[in-house]
């Protein structure tokens, strides 16, 4: 018998070894995959930290409580006793009479805020303290301290204001809200209702909200319990951040509350701290979103931007050669897709900064240079009769100043206007509505009802573009 060497004895016996270790790798492998998947409890997908950042957060939430003096009685009070009664009424020796004064009375509020500094800075609502002559904050420990208001930004419904001498304050940190995902747990926390240091939880439920409240609406939707006396609280994420201010809630809805992001208030504070106020950038323009057709009839199937529809005389936009019916589709290089966006990113340009600014006019893409100005602290927002259009059941009008006023358009708006559509007509069902202001037939300008009648008659289907009172631009097809 031939002897084996000890070297080849030792490597067959490492080859038989490895070999069953592999084979009962995978016939383990093949039990657990045969094995019913585990399912993560919903148990454990609740937060179990609610407890510990309520308690972390609790000191750096205050209420506060502010009375304000109302001038000649509340509003009800005169409503029911003051003019709107005439000496005839036979209630009227129930009140006084509409020659005197109604009496002043104290109105009390309550709210929330928190803590952004150890110096006493705390943000709230400007709905909360508007107009008060006295406010008044109890911090976690119930100790209470007047304050002081220190710049207020009612386009966004923020507020700060500042107490003074509370030793060993402990201030919220500030969290990353384009980092909030829906779906995520936050907590709300506040005084609702006056019953301080309340706690609610929830998740996101939608980001990016317009509630119509201004025009910087940009909320956070959360069904974390939001109530009466909520205001100006802070919104949590679960690292005890804060991610947002409660503001609003839905008076005819259960669970729909909404929050100002902090990465929209963050600079908003800041310019309140330097200077009380909020200066934001001016285009002077008139703007709407593309609509579908709107968009068709441009010709801009495949690009996104926003329609100026008007353009303030002497602003920077008009000084920049922008004009009505342009499409702006980029400002400083960042693409824009809604009016909402540029309104945002316009107000967050530096006064006097020269910005460029890319149009598309008749389909040609071209960059304008545009000096920002100071927005304007009272914001400007961007109709002879005549049977003819009688066939669409229309009346038609050239636009007078009178008219212009009586209908909503600007004096200096150029046009038809439609002053009366029939029931039941062509124009009617085509959605022409009283009050539109005809700028195009077909592509065509028109400025006097004789333009619009020879259009009418050298065609059989029609495209109007009208400016709509508190709508913008408007196209309609007809035929």
């Amino acid at each position: 018998m031939k002897k084996i060497p000890k070297e080849r004895w030792v490597f067959g016996l490492m080859i038989i070894l490895i070999a069953g270790f592999i084979w009962g790798y995978a016939l383990e492998s093949d039990i657990a995959a045969k094995k019913e998947p585990e399912i993560e409890s919903p148990a454990m997908m609740v937060p179990a930290s609610f407890s510990e950042l309520a308690k972390q957060a609790q000191p750096g939430v205050v209420n506060i409580r502010t009375v304000k003096t109302v001038k000649g009685g509340s509003r009800v009070f005169r409503h029911f006793f003051g003019n709107p009664f005439s000496p005839q009424d036979p209630f009227h020796n129930f009140g006084p009479s509409p020659d005197e004064q109604a009496p002043d009375y104290k109105q009390r509020s309550l709210g929330s805020g928190f803590i952004i500094d150890r110096d006493g800075y705390i943000v709230t609502n400007n709905h909360v303290i508007e107009g008060a002559d006295e406010i008044k904050v109890s911090l976690a420990n119930d100790k209470e301290f007047d304050a002081e208001i220190v710049g207020r930004d009612p386009n966004t419904d923020l507020a700060l204001i500042k107490i003074k001498g509370a030793p060993d304050l402990v201030p919220l940190k500030l969290g990353d809200s384009d980092k909030l995902l829906v779906g995520s747990w936050v907590v709300a926390m506040g005084s609702p209702f006056g019953l301080e240091q309340t706690v609610t939880a929830g998740i996101v439920s939608a980001k990016g909200r317009v509630i119509g409240s201004g025009p910087y609406d940009d909320f956070i939707q959360t069904d974390a319990s939001i109530n009466p006396g909520n205001s100006g609280g802070p919104l949590l994420n679960m690292n005890g951040e804060v991610v947002g201010i409660n503001t609003a809630i839905v008076a005819q809805g259960q669970g729909i509350g909404f929050a100002i992001p902090i990465n929209l208030a963050r600079g908003i504070i800041d310019q309140l701290k330097a200077h009380g106020s909020v200066t934001r950038g001016w285009l002077g323009v008139g703007i709407q979103d593309l609509t579908p057709e709107l968009a068709e009839y441009y010709g801009l199937k495949d690009k996104q931007g926003v329609l100026v529809a008007q353009v303030f005389e002497g602003d920077p936009a008009d000084k920049a050669g922008i004009k009505a019916k342009d499409v702006i589709i980029e400002v400083n290089g960042k693409p824009i897709v809604t009016s909402r966006e540029l309104t945002a990113m316009i107000a967050e340009i530096p006064v006097g900064q020269k910005t460029p600014i890319k149009i598309l006019r008749d389909g040609q893409e071209k960059t304008v240079n545009v000096e920002i100005a100071k927005r304007p602290e009272s914001e400007r927002l961007a109709k002879s009769e005549s049977e003819n259009g009688e066939e669409l059941g229309i009346q038609i009008a050239e636009i007078t100043p009178e008219l212009a006023r009586r209908f909503g358009h600007s004096e200096t708006e150029k046009g038809v206007l439609v002053v009366g559509v029939k029931p039941g007509s062509k124009a009617e069902e085509a959605g022409v509505q009283q009050g539109d202001l005809v700028k195009e037939i077909n592509r065509k300008p028109v400025t006097t009802t004789d333009e619009l009648r020879a259009e009418l008659e050298k065609k059989d289907k029609i495209q109007l573009l009208v400016k709509r009172p508190n709508a913008g631009f408007v196209v309609i097809k007809i035929g």
